[in-house]
């Protein structure tokens, strides 16, 4: 039983490169909407001002974003697929204290994904406030430019559920005319103000870092032009490499022409303050403004929209790579990989109209931008020295000199944007809820299976034969199936042992041990069987990647059928003669789930996390539903945990008189 392996398109055609600037650019291929604005902001507008911002633009996509992550950390692609989980299961054999970069990682990277969106769509519906006629009706801030935001915001979290295969197919399309009008305003205002090449002079970008006043401050502005390049990284699995690498080239030029365009527009423009306008919309004829603002429109949605499905992805990997509960999975329409989960859905729209609701316009949230996504580079950075040094076998020198470049890079980024901590104080206490969510479930769920004790299988064959063979006690089910934590062929969960034979013993024909294992290969599928004692014990494993939503019930009946087709089965006729009338095989699947029994007593660290654990397990989805399993197939079975039994106390019996 087998799954194609990833679907990579690495194949480059025309079609496959479209989908790629469809896909990916939306965040950092809208950037040119604020950066400018956000690095002048109200300083006079001179020339080591202009030039250096432009030239530490320019540097930092040449360093962050094409050799960073468009040369080297999509290298790091696990069976095709990319982002910080997969980075992370290609390299956790290597290192004991990668969990908490890799949940930090994940974390500030969902936090990303609530400013994305009204920054971005509050940037464009603003230019509208240029339109002749519309100057004093669409104003950053007031109720109504909120309001135009906020239902466009809504509008596209309440499509999610419906998927996006249809409006997609625009996406290429749109981007790449949004990336040509880049190139095309952006030539049109270097022709007016040539000189301004000279600014991609890395003395400018160092002259403005050291020697302007506060210049060093102006990193955190200057960084909004690369927050975009995690997504490079986590697409992977949907573009391919090759698809990815050529896009970059017109995507690069394009913001390069941009940047160069605007700070041409300022150098020429003779005031010497901006003023609260927008460099990007300056430099669009009045002619063109309004189908400029539409496309601007499009394009953030698009960005958007990438950022919301990549968080659906991210969950996803988090839930099966337990560092997160399960929670409603759902697939909307055929596209492969394409998911949708309405509890992400929810807490993202929330978030985003609440910034927008609280920021009010782009410029405010500018301010509070970038945070977050320094701390994923970080980590992603962290991550893949590991990479480079275990899995590319670089010698150490360069790994050491790896970390330092960028280290330093994004240190001085990260520095910087701590000063917008006053600015964003209430995302802290969305990211810590992520965070917390993330850390609880991961070392719970470590401390929970620290308590599973294993016992040889073959020690209970006998007592197991002729217990399914004893008349005497009423047959529990033909097939009765245990899902099992026991990846050794000859092991089995004690607590499984004494399900079956404690209290009412379960008789079966045959007893089924189904473990399902997770794999570092995203989208893996096969499965081994080992028959125990033939057409009695069957133990399988099931291999799902990482990527894939276990349907486990749909997994074993088509095992069942294969070896039945195989001859290496007989399918049981019941005695009671019921299949006679019903020849579809009897199963019964047993979920063993644990609860935290009144009787442990905790020291802090451990009871906090338990309770956590069990809280979280108790908000999420049930056992069965998320492995795949029919509720009127499944018998729930309650297993108290014990982890430290309170013996401190002192019980005197009565004396009696």
């Amino acid at each position: 039983m087998e799954l194609s392996k990833n679907g990579i398109k690495n194949k480059v055609t025309a079609a496959s490169l479209l989908v790629a600037l469809g896909i990916i650019y939306g965040d950092i291929g809208t950037s040119p909407l604020y950066v400018f604005r956000a690095i002048i902001g109200t300083r006079t507008i001179d020339l080591p001002l202009v030039y250096g911002g432009v030239s530490c633009v320019f540097w930092t996509l040449v360093f962050q974003t094409t050799i960073k992550y468009i040369w080297l950390t999509l290298r790091a692609d696990n069976h095709g697929e990319g982002g910080i989980f997969s980075l992370y299961a290609l390299v956790r054999r290597y290192g004991k204290k990668l969990v908490i970069p890799t949940i930090l990682g994940a974390t500030t990277l969902l936090a990303d994904g609530i400013i994305t969106p009204p920054i971005s769509v509050s940037s464009a519906i603003e230019g509208l406030s240029m339109v002749k006629g519309l100057e004093n009706t669409i104003v950053p801030g007031n109720f109504l430019t909120i309001g135009i935001v906020v239902a466009i915001i809504s509008l596209l979290f309440f499509f999610q559920r419906f998927g996006t295969q249809v409006i997609g197919k625009a996406f290429g399309p749109i981007m790449t005319v949004w990336f040509a009008m880049l190139i095309f305003f952006g030539v049109h205002e270097i022709l007016i103000h040539p000189d301004i090449i000279s600014a991609l002079n890395p003395y400018y970008a160092y002259n403005l870092l050291v020697n302007y006043p506060s210049g060093f401050w102006l990193l955190g502005a200057v960084f909004l032009c690369t927050t975009g390049a995690e997504a490079l990284y986590s697409d992977l699995g949907h573009c391919g490499i090759q698809n990815i690498r050529i896009t970059w080239i017109y995507v690069k030029i394009s913001l390069v022409t941009a940047y160069l365009g605007q700070a041409a527009w300022l150098m020429h423009q003779g005031q010497s303050l901006l003023n609260g306008r927008n460099p990007f919309f300056e430099i669009i004829p009045k002619w063109f403004l309004l189908p400029s603002i539409l496309i601007a429109t499009a394009a953030t949605i698009i960005a958007s929209q990438a950022l919301i499905s990549g968080s659906f992805t991210l969950i996803s990997e988090a839930m099966n790579l337990n560092f997160w509960p399960r929670v409603t999975v759902r697939q909307p329409s055929d596209s492969k990989g394409q998911i949708y989960i309405p509890s992400v859905n929810k807490v993202l729209w929330f978030g985003c109209v609440l910034m927008m609701v609280y920021f009010k316009e782009s410029a405010s949230m500018e301010a509070a931008y970038g945070f977050s996504i320094t701390i994923t580079m970080m980590m992603t950075s962290y991550l893949l020295s590991y990479f480079i040094g275990f899995r590319l076998k670089w010698n150490k020198i360069y790994v050491v000199l790896f970390l330092f470049v960028f280290g330093a890079i994004e240190l001085a980024f990260f520095i910087t944007n701590v000063a917008k901590i006053k600015e964003r104080w209430m995302f802290l206490f969305f990211e810590l809820g992520i965070f917390s969510v993330m850390y609880v479930w991961y070392y719970a769920r470590k401390i929970n299976n620290s308590f599973t004790k294993f016992v040889e299988l073959g020690k209970f064959s006998e007592p197991l034969i002729e217990l399914s063979q004893d008349d005497e006690i009423p047959k529990f089910a033909t097939h009765l199936v245990y899902l099992t934590k026991a990846d050794r062929r000859h092991e089995i969960e004690e607590k499984v042992i004494k399900s079956i034979f404690a209290k009412k013993p379960k008789r079966a024909d045959v007893y089924w041990f189904l473990h399902i294992n997770r794999t570092e290969d995203p989208f893996s599928l096969t499965y081994n069987v080992s028959e125990l004692v033939d057409n009695k014990l069957i133990k399988v494993n099931i291999n799902v990647g990482f990527r894939v939503q276990p349907r486990t019930e749909l997994y074993f009946k088509k095992i069942v059928m294969d070896l039945v087709a195989n001859k290496e089965l007989n399918l049981h006729i019941r005695p009671d003669g019921s299949t006679k009338y019903n020849n579809e095989p009897d199963f019964k699947f047993v979920v063993l789930e644990k609860f935290l029994s009144v009787e442990n007593e905790f020291a802090i660290r451990e009871g906090i996390l338990l309770k956590g654990y069990f809280y979280l397990k108790h908000l999420g989805l049930s056992d069965e539903k998320a492995f795949g399993l029919d509720k009127s197939d499944v018998v729930v079975e309650q297993i108290p945990l014990l982890y430290q039994p309170v013996t401190n106390f002192h019980l005197e019996r009565e004396n009696k008189h």
